[in-house]
Parts: C-alpha cells; structure tokens; sequence
C-alpha cells in the first residue's frame, strides 16, 4: 500500500475519532439542556396547577356559601320549593334533546 493512502487513511481515521468525541459533547450538552428544560417544565406546571386549584377552591367556595345558605332553614312543606330552585324549567335553554315537560309540569304541581 502506498504511503500516501496510508497516510490519507490515518488522517481520516484521526478526524473521524475528533467528529465522534465532538458528536458525543454535542450530545450530552443536550442531554442536559433537555433534563433541564424539563425540570423547568415540571416546575411551571406545578406552579400554574396550584394556581388554578386555589381558583377552583374559591370558586367552589363562592358557589356553596349561598346554596349552603338557602339550605339552613329548613322547614316543612318546603322541600319541593327547593328542589325548584335547583331545577332549569326554562325549555329554551334546556342542553337535553329528550321532552321532559311532562316531569317539569309534575314538580311544579308538587
């Protein structure tokens, strides 16, 4: 073998072995950036899950103080008047494709 290919095929082999240990730097350079992108994630989320818990906790508070309110005095002959407060009688605005006056007439008469 000539000494010119051999001495081409030890410069490739020099810069193939420099490409590879640059190759792998790269590579755990993202590795870590990429462990880190996710921990910052990880962090957001939980910080934006707390946030939107406590708004739920509020919310669910505000809605219960009234209803909780309105359920105290409780007296008799009054229950089905409650239960009209809790129901939608309004047929326009009903979400369900089922006809359900006949039981919306019914409670109203109780």
């Amino acid at each position: 073998e000539p000494a010119v290919i051999k001495e081409w095929r030890e410069r490739q082999v020099e810069l193939l072995r420099v490409k590879d240990e640059e190759e792998e730097i790269a590579r755990n350079d993202l590795k870590a950036q990429a462990a880190k992108e996710l921990t910052d994630w990880y962090a957001q989320n939980e910080v934006s899950l707390e946030k939107l818990r406590e708004t739920n906790r509020q919310s669910m508070a505000s809605r219960e103080k009234p209803f909780v309110a309105e359920m105290e005095p409780v007296e008799p002959d009054t229950e089905w008047e409650r239960v009209a407060k809790l129901c939608d009688f309004n047929p326009n605005t009903a979400k369900n494709l089922k006809d359900v006056s006949r039981l919306r007439s019914m409670i109203l008469q109780l």
